[in-house]
């Protein structure tokens, strides 16, 4: 058995300080795109407000931006933990293209899906400075500042994630 996996990270896990804060072993071996999918805002968190999800179309013109992390296999419960596995993402593994050629990489999808959604500001903050702090395209990142967020009322929780990015 390997002592590391490599997880395609699409939201706001591309952050490395929002990842590290939950699996410290994370280390980000490149950017990746997985294609006949698209980034969707529509699974429904604990929290009330929409997260990413990576959802199949089967059309390979949709391309999913994201950072490939290798990570301690002693972390995985924990990031299953914080990602809710089996409460509404499950995780599969996809293939995805990268600059060193095409990897094998685990991915949590969403299974409860709430498409009236939207994300809290915080949520879009944590995926926008994952895309610039790995450098994804100029174009991937202008379509996710375009994103409908919500400002988050509970000033407690909002303050925490926010501080996280400074």
């Amino acid at each position: 058995m390997a002592d590391t996996f490599v997880n395609f990270a699409y939201g706001s896990n591309m952050s490395s300080r929002r990842l590290r804060a939950r699996t410290p072993s994370a280390r980000p071996i490149g950017i990746g795109q997985l294609s006949a999918h698209r980034l969707m805002w529509h699974k429904a968190g604990r929290d009330g407000s929409g997260k990413c999800d990576v959802l199949h179309t089967g059309d390979a013109q949709h391309v999913v931006w994201g950072v490939l992390y290798e990570i301690a296999m002693a972390d995985r419960p924990h990031l299953d933990l914080a990602e809710g596995l089996g409460q509404g993402y499950d995780y599969k593994v996809v293939r995805v293209r990268s600059n060193s050629g095409v990897v094998d990489a685990g991915v949590y999808h969403a299974t409860r899906i709430d498409v009236a959604l939207r994300p809290f500001d915080w949520y879009v903050a944590y995926v926008l400075h994952g895309a610039r702090e790995h450098h994804l395209p100029a174009a991937y990142q202008l379509e996710l500042g375009r994103v409908e967020a919500l400002v988050d009322t509970d000033a407690e929780r909002r303050e925490m994630n926010l501080a996280l990015l400074r």
